[in-house]
């Protein structure tokens, strides 16, 4: 696919320096340099600047915001002067009036702010700005929140229980007890452009926003091809047979730590039977509806969230740009 690689967290061609992770008198000197950097995340959520709150935002490692930090800081990789680059987690520090209830929605609105910084910096969450961010900080706002949300939901060895620790300068942890490494989690997930003639098939999952549809998608399961598992996913969630199926584009997506392909398959049919375990709707929508969902012109169908692979591969479906 054309462009296959501009999608959003695509990749900015970072040097992640994995031969730095275990050299310890090299990551001392890092983080000891005054032009070394760190961006920021409290609650998975980075923090940003600018009008749009755009921009990622790089601290010194020696800012008052990461003052009594108590996990270390991962090296996500090194900039074109050779500069390093880390991810701080300070989700520790309670914000005033913290909106517990909104943290735990499918997208919170809400924005932290913290004392040591200025008015414009707020901690928000990634989906609401996603599209308007750089490259490079795309790549390493998802790089950070993948890494330290896979920190969080694997804090105890799957060998033996006791309770591992970071190593490898935030790229994998180590059992202290019986000397297993474990190492970033990361889950691949089939995502589905499935079109019969002219119609693509969209669905939506229990609780989405009214009117959100988007691609159908679902998690690969062991000992199964990106084939076999769109193939699979599209006739368990709408029962819609797939004939020839094709790659498209990844996506690293970190909700919590997926990596998205994109697919493009044919159905062989069109008579929708819903799986309602799996999906609460599912319809055939033709370009020219779709067109109008983008243009925000639909009366009912709102587009898939800008910076989404769905997104992504429907544009390029509707401009005839998916060779």
């Amino acid at each position: 696919m054309r462009h296959a690689e501009t999608v959003t967290f695509g990749g900015s061609g970072l040097n992640r320096a994995a031969e730095l992770r275990g050299d310890q008198e090299k990551m001392a000197a890092h983080l000891a340099a005054s032009t070394s950097r760190s961006i920021a995340l409290w609650q998975g959520k980075p923090l940003f600047n600018g009008e749009a709150m755009h921009q990622l935002v790089h601290l010194p490692l020696d800012h008052a915001l990461f003052d009594g930090c108590k996990v270390p800081p991962i090296l996500l990789g090194l900039d074109e002067t050779g500069a390093a680059i880390f991810a701080t987690d300070v989700s520790a520090f309670v914000p005033e009036d913290l909106d517990r209830e909104a943290l735990g929605q499918f997208f919170d609105p809400t924005k932290q702010t913290h004392p040591s910084l200025p008015d414009n910096h707020a901690f928000c969450e990634m989906r609401g700005v996603m599209s308007r961010l750089s490259a490079r900080d795309a790549e390493l706002a998802a790089t950070a929140k993948a890494l330290f949300g896979w920190h969080r939901s694997h804090r105890f060895c799957a060998a033996c229980g006791t309770e591992s620790r970071m190593a490898m300068s935030g790229w994998q942890r180590n059992c202290p007890a019986c000397k297993t490494s474990h190492f970033p989690r990361t889950d691949p997930v089939v995502i589905m452009l499935i079109t019969h003639g002219n119609r693509v098939l969209m669905g939506r999952s229990p609780g989405w926003p009214e009117g959100m549809y988007s691609l159908l998608a679902g998690f690969v399961e062991p000992g199964e091809t990106l084939e076999a598992a769109v193939r699979r996913e599209v006739f368990e969630e709408a029962g819609i047979r797939v004939g020839e199926v094709s790659y498209l584009a990844s996506q690293p997506w970190p909700y919590p730590s997926s990596l998205m392909f994109g697919c493009a398959g044919v159905a062989l049919s069109d008579e929708i039977t819903i799986d309602e375990t799996e999906i609460e709707d599912a319809i055939w929508v033709n370009r020219e509806e779709m067109m109008q969902s983008f243009a925000g012109e639909h009366p009912v169908l709102k587009p898939a969230r800008k910076g989404a692979i769905a997104h992504f591969i429907l544009r390029n479906w509707l401009a005839d740009r998916l060779d």
